[in-house]
């Protein structure tokens, strides 16, 4: 059968001398495989079709779906949203880039979740839009918020009594674990801001040193390390963290 599903494209592959296989965050089925036959010919035409598939884009799909099978089909293909900025500025381009990668490493399984799909089409919508200041905090942001729906989820319970975050428990406590994963003082309550942005707005009042925010950001992956299974390590982040500085 045929479904009409957006998508936001996770990573692509060459397969043989014209094709990809390409993953899909959907609408409709979560993570899915797709084989696209003759996008790699040497044309221009086909060389934009292509183009199409970029790890971030935002595409609306007719697709071809049987649950038994493991690689699917695209009948049809075209932007869904065609990024002002995103895929020509360096700066949103890395953030994309992080932000998809940990998406890709947190879905385990092809099921539908579609609130996660609107949150990330959303979030990916205000970066392409964002202001300097603000791109440079999206990685917290997403990382911190992405949490939410996978099951560890920081609750916003930062006070002055319970001023040290245990990342392995996922909760603001009084005194520093016996454990090596948590952050006190300054960066406790720096994740206490981003946990109460809604809006990616809101993060231009959001002022960090360059070492806090990558501070932040390798301890946010160790986060992810303790809580999902097989994650291993963001390729992107050593490149997002040169590129922003």
């Amino acid at each position: 059968m045929n479904f009409n599903t957006r998508g936001i494209v996770l990573r692509t592959v060459k397969y043989g001398e014209t094709s990809i296989i390409v993953s899909v965050f959907t609408e409709l089925f979560g993570q899915q495989s797709y084989i696209v036959n003759g996008v790699r010919s040497a044309s221009k035409k086909t060389g934009t079709r292509a183009n199409l598939f970029q790890p971030g884009a935002l595409l609306d799909l007719v697709v071809y779906h049987q649950e038994q099978k493991n690689l699917q089909r695209i009948r049809e293909y075209r932007w869904s949203v065609l990024y002002q900025h995103i895929f020509f500025d360096v700066f949103k381009g890395s953030v994309a880039t992080f932000m998809v990668e940990l998406l890709q490493k947190c879905l385990k399984e092809p099921e539908a979740n579609p609130e996660l799909f609107y949150f990330v089409e959303d979030v990916m919508l205000h970066l392409d839009k964002a202001s300097p200041a603000v791109v440079a905090n999206f990685p917290i942001f997403f990382s911190l918020h992405l949490a939410n729906f996978f099951g560890f989820r920081i609750p916003d319970e930062y006070s002055a009594g319970n001023s040290c975050l245990d990342l392995q428990e996922g909760l603001f406590v009084p005194q520093a674990p016996a454990h090596q994963f948590y952050l006190d003082g300054y960066n406790s309550e720096v994740i206490a801001q981003f946990l109460r942005v809604m809006q990616p707005a809101e993060m231009e009042e959001i002022r960090l040193p360059v070492t806090a925010r990558r501070y932040l950001l390798q301890m946010l992956e160790a986060y992810y390390v303790l809580h999902v299974a097989e994650f291993g390590h963001l390729r992107s982040l050593p490149v997002l963290q040169e590129v922003l500085g």
